[in-house]
Order: C-alpha cells, then structure tokens, then sequence
C-alpha cells in the first residue's frame, strides 16, 4: 500500500520512536504560526528570536504531556535582568507567549546578546497541568547556558532525571519568522540492582543517538527544502525501526475573551475593582499575550 499522506514542512509536530535505542523524540517547524504570535508587539530582533526559541520549546515540550487538555507553560524571570518576564504555554496545539523587557537596556547591547546579558541571574521554571488527573508537575533550574535550549536541557537532567538533547534554529527575517527545533530522549528500559538504566548519561544506546543528532545542520532544521519525516530519516536510516507519527497542527492560540476576564476580575475585593474603573464605569483589560483591550462593565 502506498503512503499519501503529505509530508510535514511547517506548523505540525512529528513524534519518533527508536525502539532498538529506548528512545522517543519531537521535530517541530514553525513558520505562520510564530510568526503571528510575533506580530503581536513591536518587539526588537534579540526579543524576537528569544521568543521564538521559546514558542519552539514549549511546542516540544508541551507534546510530551499526555491526555486532552493538559497544558504546558514555561516561564523565565529574573529580578534586574533586561528581560524581566518570558512565559509562554502550550495546549492542544495552540501556542501563546511574550517578553517583558527594558527596550532602553536592550539598545546597548550588540546585534546577538547572549542568554545571560539578557536574563543575569535568573530561573526557568517548567509546569506541566495533567486535566485527565488535575495534577500538577513544576520543575525550577538556575537559568544557565547559552541558550534557552541547554537550560531546558538542564530541566530534564535535574528535575526529571532523563537524558535529554535539544536543537533549535531561528531566522528571523522583517516581519516574517522561522524557528524549528529537535528533541531526543533515552527512556527508562528497567532496572539493573539499583541503578535505573535510563538516568545513566554514557549508557551506549543513548552515546549513539546523540552522535547521531550531532550531525543535524541549522540549515538543515529551519530549511524549507527538506520535509521534517525527511531529516529524521537522514539521521537515522540505519535504524532497524523508526516510528513516525503525526501530531498536532500549530497555531496560534490565545483564550483571552470577556467572560475570562469577567470571572478573573470577580475575584478581586469590591474596592480594588472600584479603583480599577474609569469614569464610565468601566474596566480596561489589556491581554499581553494578543495585545487587544476588552472593556469590562463590572
């Protein structure tokens, strides 16, 4: 039987598995769908990028969650860095974010600031919202590295104990964007005395997919000429078995609207929403995430 089903360019994740290795990975490309969430402030080229590595990584991450609407969000701040606040989150396929940041700071520094210029000392923190069991998992890690990639990175070593490779690419090109990323883990194949096998960084299965994954281009990934199902064959046609499998289309998602709003405001006390109002009575809400107001008749 023949395979119709369109190969995957852009705003779609692709799950893989490597049976013979104990391994399961995400490939992601994001083009429209980025590239909206951008449009949404005036950010500058730095912020933009940052962002856009973001976005990538809470669409992989996010994919690793596990029943109908869960949700992932990742978040990082810091107290006297440039950026004061990165979030953005990841549910059902719709990805959200934006950045705080001094735009006054952010002008004396070079065309690329490093992760550190820009954050100092700062922490990524990582929440994973199960619905099916309304349970919650946080893991909280220095925000160290060269990127926003290597400080997940660190998340999965520390807080989850998983070995684990990420890659990104970003090009950002006017008002148009590319961000792709690749994501390989070693799972756990059970237990040997005491040790747990997949928690071992130099096991010889995990060695050999990350020699593997070494050999992935920039180009390669934020490329057009090459389909995702494409770049995981290149890297890995000498397995036995690799299962791809077809996740959810990307798009910008934001769950912003007057009822949402309405019930946040019912929380606060009679007075604060009285100090909140104009003199028509009523309460602008700007959501950060879309930039639009909604007028709030309390």
């Amino acid at each position: 039987m023949t395979d119709t089903t369109p190969e995957t360019y852009q705003d779609r994740l692709l799950h893989f598995t490597l049976p013979d290795r104990n391994a399961r990975g995400r490939i992601v490309r994001l083009d429209h769908s980025v590239s909206t969430v951008l449009s949404a402030h005036d950010y500058p080229p730095a912020i933009k990028h940052l962002l856009a590595e973001a976005l990538v990584l809470a669409a992989m991450l996010g994919s690793l969650t596990k029943g109908e609407g869960s949700q992932l969000t990742m978040q990082a701040q810091t107290e006297s860095g440039i950026v004061s606040l990165l979030v953005c989150d990841f549910r059902e396929g719709e990805l959200r974010g934006y950045v705080q940041h001094d735009a006054t700071r952010l002008s004396m520094l070079g065309a690329n600031p490093s992760l550190k210029a820009l954050f100092g000392k700062g922490y990524l923190a990582i929440t994973f919202d199960l619905a099916a069991t309304g349970q919650r998992y946080q893991g909280i890690v220095p925000l160290e590295g060269a990127s926003l990639a290597e400080a997940c990175e660190h998340y999965f070593a520390q807080s989850e104990q998983v070995p684990t490779l990420i890659r990104t690419g970003v090009r950002v090109s006017g008002d148009s964007c590319v961000a792709a990323g690749f994501l390989v883990q070693h799972l756990a194949e059970g237990e040997e005395g005491r040790e747990r096998l997949h928690v071992r960084m130099d096991h010889p299965e995990w060695e050999h997919v990350a020699i593997l994954v070494g050999s992935l281009k920039h180009d390669e990934l934020i490329g057009t000429e090459l389909s995702l199902e494409a770049l995981i064959w290149r890297l890995f046609h000498e397995e036995r078995e690799v299962r791809v499998n077809r996740g959810a289309a990307l798009r910008r998602g934001c769950r912003c609207s007057v009822v949402h709003f309405e019930e946040v405001l019912a929380r606060f006390p009679s007075e604060d929403r009285a100090d909140m109002r104009d003199e028509n009575g009523i309460i602008m809400v700007d959501c950060a995430f879309c930039s639009r107001l909604f007028p709030i008749q309390d």
